[in-house]
């Protein structure tokens, strides 16, 4: 039984990663995909955890054997998801979730079946706060942030589903509800009950 891939994407300070974390805590076989990256790495961060980080060539190379199921370049730095992990794991009946941006997105439904999910926040008064409270960035960097999120806003419309991250226990729970909802389709729970149904079919 194969698992189920979910894109999420979301402007920077929306809240994504945060929401993202308490899923993989709280829900049975999923995993988030690990990103290579050329940014460098930041106080905190563990390699191969929080990203694969590689240098241009090493990214560059596996661009070229057509390794990445997408790619992208953020803030100056290439950003690309290993094609070969993410099939391998759906595979084994584990359910992925991307955290990539809309344009990333666009690559995989291209390419893989997903359900996708977009998160937003309540404001842009509230999205600028929230990229001002993480004190990484100045304030040229912040606006350079701002525009890009506002961009990414502006795609919404091409996710399956829209979560609003006002409150943050009410925006994940909605999105766990989204991950239970789509194991429990019917070609999805046929397959994992086919023993069960066959029962049932003889005994009517």
């Amino acid at each position: 039984m194969s698992g189920n891939l979910f894109v999420i994407f979301a402007p920077s300070g929306a809240g994504k990663t945060s929401l993202v974390k308490a899923l993989i805590e709280t829900t049975n076989d999923i995993q988030v995909s690990v990103s290579h990256t050329t940014r460098a790495q930041r106080p905190g961060e563990i390699d191969g955890v929080h990203y694969h980080f590689v240098d241009q060539s090493q990214f560059s190379q596996r661009l070229q054997e057509s390794d990445f199921l997408e790619y992208a370049e953020v803030f100056g730095h290439s950003y690309g998801t290993s094609q070969s992990w993410v099939e391998q794991s759906l595979a084994n009946g584990t359910d992925v979730v991307l955290e990539i941006d809309w344009q990333g997105a666009q690559q995989v439904r291209k390419l893989l079946p997903c359900i996708s999910i977009c998160i937003l926040p309540p404001s842009v008064a509230t999205l600028r706060s929230r990229l001002n409270a993480r004190g990484q960035d100045g304030a040229e960097v912040i606006e350079h942030r701002m525009q890009a999120a506002l961009s990414e806003i502006s795609h919404y419309n091409e996710a399956d589903y829209l979560i609003i991250n006002d409150d943050f226990d009410t925006a994940k729970r909605e999105l766990k509800s989204i991950v239970v909802a789509e194991r429990k389709r019917t070609a999805i729970q046929s397959e994992r009950h086919h023993k069960l149904l066959q029962s049932l079919f003889q005994a009517s």
